[in-house]
């Protein structure tokens, strides 16, 4: 059971181990769904999204995000084109729908619940750590696109400024890289203590919903927001990291 700092805290749990929907116990329409090949999030209404996702990424609206599997040899070379094709494939709106890559164990996802100061909070992540790089230091680059990532999706039900979800990426940033670090996952290449892999990618959806009176203007650490974000990236990411091998 996860320690009970500010807000109300729901325990982090791998619920796609054990079945294959999850519907969010405080966020009344939020679900998650483990298909053949991808988890699909929907969201009973549109989200404004930030995002660095392979399809709709940068600030865009939406109500649905898929989190596609993909072999571990993939090495397509236009992975936004193979996006955009397969979520049309499936049916989804191109326009509303977010599209991301990973190599990662699905079932193996990592998901926590939080309500807090006049927001409520969602964190998914999944994680599949074979290309752990720690940034920063010089290595070895290149074009191509590699499927070994963690993923991670903060859906936010409350209102946040442009500023403050950009703020909220630096927080989430700052977390993942403390979990490894406590994890002790190394990058290969430099022998050093890892900050992430080089394809991670994570997309925070705020529903603006004007019932909460209060806009919300910073996400750093010491703020109610702020905290609580990096609290459930920090527990996902560890946890998803953490068994990833397991079967």
């Amino acid at each position: 059971m996860s320690r009970q700092i500010q807000g109300s805290w729901e325990p982090m749990s791998q619920p796609f181990r054990r079945g294959r929907h999850y519907v969010s116990k405080i966020w009344e329409g939020v679900r998650i769904t483990l298909l053949e090949d991808r988890l699909e999030l929907i969201s009973p209404a549109h989200l404004r999204t930030l995002s660095n996702a392979i399809h709709t990424g940068g600030l865009a609206e939406a109500n649905v995000i898929v989190n596609w599997k993909v072999p571990l040899d993939y090495a397509g070379t236009d992975p936004a084109l193979d996006t955009s094709l397969q979520l049309s494939r499936w049916g989804y709106s191109p326009v509303h729908t977010i599209g991301l890559l990973t190599a990662a164990k699905l079932t193996h996802a990592s998901v926590a619940e939080l309500e807090g100061d006049c927001f409520k909070l969602l964190c998914i992540t999944t994680a599949g750590t074979r290309n752990a790089a720690r940034a920063g230091l010089p290595r070895t680059t290149f074009s191509a696109y590699s499927a070994g990532t963690i993923n991670t999706i903060l859906l936010l039900d409350g209102q946040m400024t442009d500023s403050a979800m950009t703020n909220a990426i630096i927080t989430y940033a700052e977390a993942k890289a403390a979990a490894l670090a406590d994890l002790q996952l190394m990058d290969p290449e430099t022998n050093r203590i890892a900050t992430g892999t080089t394809t991670d990618a994570v997309v925070i959806g705020v529903s603006g919903n004007p019932a909460y009176k209060a806009l919300h203007a910073y996400a750093g650490a010491a703020t109610t927001i702020g905290n609580a974000i990096g609290r459930l990236v920090y527990e996902t990411v560890q946890e998803a990291c953490r068994t990833q091998h397991e079967s």
